[in-house]
């Protein structure tokens, strides 16, 4: 099938339950992706920032770009003048430079914070309580341009579907928690960033807005070398 015929199948069953559905276009071709583009597709997710770079200089500019991997700090420079959200905030020094960054490009850039849910050490993230330690910092409080929007977390690479539904869960019901306690006010915290191409459809029944699919979409993918942006 082609990617058209991917997208299309993958858009009418996440998109009918009112979930985002994120085209994860890392090592994928600019063709590739205009494809994707051009059945419609407008939310691309990013791995690594040096390929994010290139592929916005060259592809329109009506697309989302979503920053799903690990950031680093010195990085964040380069992404701030477009990235539309950044999945993977884990730790009060990156939301800091990311706040910094913004204020630079006279921007707001929204974020989740992502949450350690997997039973596997090599998995990043924020524990449930330096979550919240974040968000009763004055540090966060003196923040404006960096708006939280949700909670991301990746699951534990498992064919148990009883695990993965339990760390889905528990993500839920902490979102849940710090909804209520420090953005009940604001409707912008509605997003859970959780469920790729093996567990989407669990991560969706636990709650999910936004899942990460890319492979199924795209078919195989492409190696292909970027430049190294701290060089410059």
């Amino acid at each position: 099938m082609s990617i058209a015929d991917n997208l299309k199948r993958y858009k009418s069953e996440v998109e009918s339950d009112g979930v985002k559905l994120i085209a994860v276009s890392k090592t994928q071709t600019e063709e590739a992706i205009r494809e994707a583009y051009d059945a419609g597709q407008r939310i691309f997710g990013e791995n690594h920032v040096q390929e994010m770079v290139e592929k916005e200089e060259k592809l329109p500019k009506d697309i989302e770009w979503h920053l799903i991997g690990h950031l680093q700090t010195n990085k964040v420079k380069y992404i701030a003048p477009f990235v539309k959200l950044i999945h993977g905030v884990d730790s009060l020094k990156l939301l800091q430079e990311i706040n910094k960054q913004a204020l630079k490009n006279k921007r707001i850039i929204d974020c989740l914070l992502q949450v350690y849910i997997a039973d596997e050490d090599t998995k990043f993230g924020l524990g449930y309580d330096e979550v919240i330690e974040i968000l009763r910092s004055e540090e966060f409080q003196e923040m404006k341009n960096v708006r939280i929007i949700g909670l991301m977390g990746i699951a534990t690479n498992t064919k148990n579907e009883k695990q993965i539904t339990i760390e889905f869960h528990e993500l839920k019901v902490f979102f849940d928690g710090i909804k209520a306690s420090f953005f009940r006010k604001e409707d912008s915290f509605k997003e859970i960033s959780t469920g790729m191409s093996a567990d989407y459809k669990i991560a969706i029944e636990e709650g999910s807005t936004m899942v990460r699919i890319g492979s199924s979409i795209f078919g195989k993918r492409i190696i292909k070398h970027f430049k190294n942006l701290s060089a410059n």
